[in-house]
């Protein structure tokens, strides 16, 4: 019998550990096994993060195989290539779907009733690598998607307007990387839309370019934390483990992920970072949220940015 707060990490580099480590101190988690070719590694990571546990509720923690997926409610991939400083995520599309063909035909050897949530870049390439070679309802194989872009923008905006970020209400969809748009004609701050909290506040400095400028500067965040420090794990943790908590606690959080769209914004054949319900049984509902025509016109471009890399 499948146990949702049963849940399985492959791959124990810095996201993979750093997920684990988050996963732990949340308390979602009942059991938690990590996975990894590197299997000393594997067990070095649990061991570090087991002295936590004194700190926190208790997890059962171990390092296992694809056999401990047997009962498993939700899997999380991390494993495969990293991206290296002057890389784009799509550079490591054709090493890690190698990767990814190897340990989806382990998973479902185990397990065809987890849910599946790919946190591997390119995540929206690698979602539909896995929706298609794992045979899976497309509800149940979900990509971090852009969950971590929308939080950069709503840092980015609330430190722009001076205010709480978790007052500020934004998407960025589309593909996780440099084709990703945001939804500026719906984006609020506490239901005030943008144009009219710059008025209302005498806020300067927030025209258009203004605001351009800060969509870029998530575009970008990815490759100065790697040319700075090697690596991004902390704040992609945190976003996976909101995935997971919106599942574990059947949650019907609104997330930007990446999912099989099945025909809406006029979609298909690829994942995307989309509005969806996340729930117990995963995805629940593809949401169509307005877009005004450039908008659209820039998330049907970043589509093909996608396709372009899945036919690749």
């Amino acid at each position: 019998m499948k146990n949702n707060q049963k849940c399985a990490i492959i791959g124990c580099g810095n996201v993979g550990a750093t997920t684990a480590y988050t996963l732990m101190q949340s308390g979602l988690v009942s059991e938690l096994v990590l996975i990894d070719v590197n299997k000393k590694k594997a067990e070095g990571e649990v061991l570090d993060i087991l002295h936590s546990i004194p700190f926190h509720s208790p997890v059962n923690i171990y390092s296992g195989d694809y056999c401990d997926l047997i009962d498993c409610g939700i899997v999380i991939i991390t494993a495969g290539a990293s991206q290296k400083v002057g890389e784009s995520r799509t550079d490591l599309v054709k090493t890690n779907v190698k990767i990814f063909k190897s340990i989806i035909d382990s998973v479902c050897s185990y397990t065809t009733t987890a849910t599946i949530i790919v946190v591997t870049n390119p995540v929206d390439v690698l979602t539909y690598e896995v929706l298609k070679e794992s045979k899976l309802p497309p509800n149940r194989v979900i990509g971090s998607g852009t969950v971590l872009d929308s939080a950069r923008l709503k840092y980015l905006l609330g430190n722009h307007f001076g205010v709480d970020p978790r007052n500020v209400h934004a998407f960025i969809i589309g593909e996780h990387g440099d084709s990703e748009l945001a939804v500026w004609s719906s984006a609020n701050i506490s239901g005030i839309d943008i144009d009219s909290y710059c008025y209302k506040c005498n806020h300067y400095n927030c025209d258009f370019e203004k605001l351009s400028e800060i969509c870029e500067n998530v575009k970008h965040s990815a490759y100065r934390i790697i040319e700075s420090k090697g690596a991004t794990y902390y704040a992609i943790a945190d976003a996976t483990r909101r995935i997971v908590s919106a599942i574990i606690r059947d949650e019907k959080a609104i997330l930007p992920v990446s999912v099989y769209p099945d025909g809406k914004y006029g979609l298909n054949d690829l994942c995307i970072g989309l509005p969806c319900i996340v729930g117990k049984d995963g995805i629940e509902k593809v949401l169509e949220i307005p877009l005004n025509d450039e908008e659209r016109k820039k998330l049907l471009f970043s589509a093909e940015s996608i396709k372009k890399t899945i036919k690749k």
